[in-house]
């Protein structure tokens, strides 16, 4: 007889754990099994271990206490029905069987009576519930209507009445308000449903990008909010009867049983996904050396700053394709600025825990959001820490971050929330695996790698969302053409599997020239150090010294020539008019010289120095034709013929010439 521990109260609400020979861990720390989000948690605050085929809850010197039926206890053998107590959370402990006879089903590993009745149907489970996994879900369900059962598991969700809804701050869920790009080649291949839920309100996404490569029927980029997206497509979710929602985290270890009774496993929960690495034997190991340079598998640690730009698109999108140091993609001018750090600064981005006075790495690490409170503290709802570079207001990152807003025209005030994100690339040998073979009594288990789990993609030429949309298109299709109620096998995917390659060729080739560029001798070299040379360089005594001169001279008759005399100013100015020439035609009302001027006269020299030297999105890499799955699934078409010339982007300005502003995603 297994035995459960069931979240009561708090974020782990509706979520079990089936309790193993391995220690349960409990605490606020993130490498615990369950995370305790109230502060008066510690680190490892108490955990379940074995002792002579009992469970025994141990507390491990927590500051506050650890409670059963709300007695303190230092040790404490668990008995069935026991309610552990730590901070404001509460658990329960008991027997598997015990808790099927009180629990919702949607809390349960069980199928849908449904489902048993309709033993031809394909069965499928999801892990992760993000935009990926539901758009999988849907367009699956609208495709095998009546033919199709699909239980998705995330643990981000939580039980409110009879639906399933996002958890938010209070339970420990930061929801993700990034804006993202969707290309119209994704959003048109969603169905009509999902178009009209996620497009109707005009409010709710802009079109800030111009039409490009990557436009079907004329229709340029949306911008829109990932929270946003993830509420309408579970709000969708939620009125599919072919569809149930779990409310909590997929673990497979725990569901080994259900995964060789489904014929579909989709991995979907992310590029850390503990999923994938569970099936690692199956998918292959992933080579990280052709992202590296010098034997060093090349990362980029960028900081994510929640603002509120006053700017137009017009100069937002310019100033962003001009240099490679900062990034805004926001909705109607609220978004995230992102600024890609150097090594140095990197070391900078930590927290510290204002009670302990320590160090914490949760927002280098997790990452967590630090939302703005008061006398400009940045605290971690979760972990209750500062952002340390925004107390130490002469810190060199601060004053960089202060200066990336100015380029944007960003009030200090208006800057809202600090995460960060840390971004590398891998190449995956393959994205469909069998994962247990057809028995007298199992259909045999086919697993995908879909979204971040397939292709984590470095987000700054933008194509995460598309790829991952492209991917669930991809296997949506091919199941539904593929299934006929007989084992599945390696053939039925051989169009998935080549659209997968292709979605990584060309999406992940554009990354990498995004984090990497090649310099006047031919050199290959990080972006990110070529910031930091720049930054070297500027404040450098000597710079130091002639921007004093500068300086004296200011209200003299030589301040005309001193502030003519800024040749960074000059480069970036030569290099956005440049950009303006190939983008006025498709995005009307382009700022004017005069006013590109006046707004980067503002910055510092320093911060002009490092714009000018990150270099301008690389147009001729990063634009180009598109990766188009639809040509994997045309009817008749044989899977390797050569692609035909597209009418949709057809035109003077197609090719690989056009600007890279036409690629945002």
């Amino acid at each position: 007889m297994s035995s459960v521990i069931v979240g009561r109260t708090g974020p782990f609400s509706g979520q079990s754990v089936v309790l193993g020979t391995a220690a349960l861990r409990f605490g606020r720390k993130s490498d615990n099994d369950v995370i305790i989000v109230s502060t008066s948690a510690s680190r490892l605050h108490a955990e379940i271990v074995v002792e002579d085929d009992t469970f025994v809850l141990h507390d491990r010197n927590s500051r506050n206490g650890t409670y059963v039926n709300e007695r303190r206890i230092t040790r404490h053998p668990l008995a069935p029905g026991d309610v552990i107590r730590i901070g404001d959370e509460t658990f329960l402990f008991e027997t598997q069987e015990a808790l099927e006879t009180v629990m919702d089903l949607s809390q349960l590993d069980v199928p849908r009576p449904t489902a048993l009745a309709n033993p031809s149907a394909l069965r499928v489970t999801i892990a992760g519930g993000g935009p990926v996994g539901l758009a999988f879900a849907l367009m699956l369900e609208n495709a095998l209507q009546g033919r199709v059962f699909i239980t998705v598991y995330e643990g981000r969700w939580v039980k409110n009445g009879t639906t399933v809804t996002w958890k938010d701050e209070t339970l420990g869920n930061v929801r993700r308000q990034q804006v993202v790009t969707i290309q119209s080649r994704q959003y048109l291949a969603l169905t009509e449903e999902m178009q009209s839920a996620l497009f109707d309100e005009g409010r709710n996404f802009s079109e800030m990008w111009p039409v490009g490569p990557d436009s079907v029927e004329g229709r340029p980029p949306r911008n829109i909010r990932i929270a946003y997206v993830e509420d309408k497509l579970l709000e969708l979710a939620n009125s599919k009867s072919a569809i149930r929602l779990v409310p909590k985290r997929f673990d497979p270890s725990e569901h080994e049983h259900r995964v060789a009774n489904d014929h579909v496993l989709a991995i979907c929960d992310g590029g850390r996904s503990r999923t994938r690495e569970h099936y690692a034997d199956r998918f292959g190991a992933a080579d990280a050396s052709i992202y590296s340079l010098d034997g060093e598998h090349l990362q980029d640690v960028v900081l994510g700053l929640r603002v509120k730009s006053p700017l137009t698109d017009q100069m937002s999108v310019l100033l962003t394709v001009s240099q490679n140091r900062f990034l805004l993609n926001s909705l109607r001018g609220e978004g995230f600025l992102n600024m890609r750090l150097t090594r140095e600064e990197t070391k900078a981005v930590i927290g510290i825990d204002p009670v302990r006075q320590v160090f914490e790495e949760c927002i280098a690490a997790r990452p967590c959001v630090m939302a703005r409170h008061e006398d400009n503290e940045f605290v971690c709802p979760t972990h209750g820490t500062l952002f340390l570079p925004a107390l130490l207001r002469g810190s060199h990152l601060w004053k960089r971050i202060r200066e990336g807003l100015k380029l944007f025209g960003v009030a200090e005030d208006d800057l809202s929330a600090i995460t960060s994100f840390r971004l590398d690339m891998v190449q995956r040998p393959r994205f469909t695996a069998q994962l247990t073979r057809s028995t007298a009594t199992t259909p045999g288990t086919y697993g995908f790698l879909l979204g971040d789990a397939a292709n984590a993609i470095h987000f700054w030429p933008g194509r995460g969302l598309n790829s991952g949309l492209a991917s669930a298109v991809s296997l949506a299709r091919s199941l539904s053409r593929t299934w006929q109620g007989r084992p599945l096998r390696d053939a039925d995917f051989i169009r998935h599997e080549a659209a997968m390659s292709m979605l990584q060729y060309r999406h992940k080739s554009r990354a990498w020239n995004a984090m990497v560029t090649t310099d006047e001798q031919g050199a290959t070299r990080a972006i990110k150090d070529i910031i930091a040379r720049s930054m070297e360089q500027a404040e450098s005594p000597v710079a130091a010294m002639a921007q004093a001169n500068v300086s004296e001279a200011a209200g003299s008759e030589a301040e005309a020539e001193a502030k003519a005399e800024r040749p960074d100013l000059d480069a970036l100015l030569e290099r956005m008019r440049a950009i303006r020439d190939r983008l006025e035609t498709r995005l009307p009302g382009m700022p004017s010289d005069e006013e590109l001027r006046e707004h980067l006269a503002t910055l510092a020299p320093s911060t002009l120095r490092t714009l000018q030297e990150s270099g301008a999105w690389d147009t001729l890499i990063v634009g180009g034709e598109e990766a188009d799955i639809d040509l994997f699934y045309q009817a008749d078409a044989p899977i390797y013929a050569p692609r035909p010339a597209d009418p949709r982007v057809a035109g003077p300005d197609s090719g690989p010439q056009g600007p890279v502003a036409l690629d945002r995603a």
